[in-house]
């Protein structure tokens, strides 16, 4: 059973999460997600809200370590996968309910000891917004981890979502490039206009790396059939006629990217923005 948190207006974002299914690319994130959050000082006892948390490639690491974990994301699909996940690995603190990163409603301020975020708020509308929801919601002495992809960075995602634009039809008047959460200096001004100091702000580049049990090719094909970025571009480049020209722009850039020396397996490093503020 999804339960949802309401928010004043619909984010349009949740048409595009809801329309693929995230948690076959999830699948691929598993180990990188497990390894971060053993990274941040996550500890038994302590409380996690993980936002845009998909299907729970972060929540439930957190989860394992015996932290209370609260996950929120706008696709209800991946609400509902990752409370069948947690159910299946008898978790039960760890639980998935529908929100939505920029209007946290029904979330008591200073509430979490860890807000966590890894490539998920950074696509919500209202950046600023964003920002000040999650310095609301925890508490003095905790911290807010974010990890965000870096706009023109040359490995994967930023290249996919790059090439997708290219190939999709220009954004709505007033849209905020999502890529903008992986700008240092964008990151430092949402967070004081949240009240955190540049002093309590620290960004750091990192690898996030993609293994996926096939070549490159089938690889391709799961962000192709089921990455809500990536099926737009495809269904627009198919009414324009470029559907072969965006495949194989795609082909070659996955095909470049795969660091696995075996023929059957894709093993790909992306680098992102790694987030930590002081609250």
């Amino acid at each position: 059973m999804t339960t949802t948190i309401q928010s004043p207006a619909t984010n349009p974002n949740q048409a595009l999460w809801e329309k693929g299914d995230f948690t076959r690319l999830a699948a691929t994130m598993r180990v990188s997600g497990e390894a971060l959050v053993h990274d941040t000082g996550i500890r038994a006892g302590d409380k996690v809200l993980d936002l845009g948390c998909g299907d729970g490639t972060t929540a439930l690491p957190a989860a394992r370590l015996g932290a209370s974990v609260l996950g929120i994301d706008i696709a209800r699909n991946l609400v509902d996968a990752g409370n069948r996940r947690a159910a299946e690995e008898r978790l039960t603190n760890c639980r998935f309910q529908h929100g939505d990163a920029w209007h946290l409603a029904g979330i008591a301020d200073n509430s979490f000891d860890w807000v966590v975020s890894i490539f998920g708020a950074m696509f919500a509308p209202r950046p600023v917004d964003v920002a000040k929801e999650m310095v609301r919601v925890t508490r003095p002495g905790g911290r807010i981890v974010m990890g965000n992809w870096i706009p023109g960075d040359p490995t994967l995602i930023a290249q996919i979502l790059k090439i997708a634009a290219a190939y999709s039809p220009p954004p709505p008047e007033g849209f905020i490039s999502p890529v903008r959460w992986g700008i240092e200096a964008d990151v430092r001004e949402r967070f004081a206009a949240a009240g955190i100091p540049n002093e309590k702000v620290h960004c750091v580049r990192d690898t996030y790396v993609f293994d996926y049990a096939g070549p490159p090719a089938d690889f391709l094909a799961v962000f192709r059939d089921y990455y809500g970025p990536t099926m737009n571009a495809f269904a627009a480049a198919e009414a324009s006629g470029r559907q072969a020209d965006l495949q194989r722009e795609l082909e070659n850039l996955f095909a470049s990217q795969n660091t696995s020396k075996d023929k059957g397996r894709t093993v790909i490093p992306a680098t992102f923005l790694r987030v930590t503020v002081e609250v």
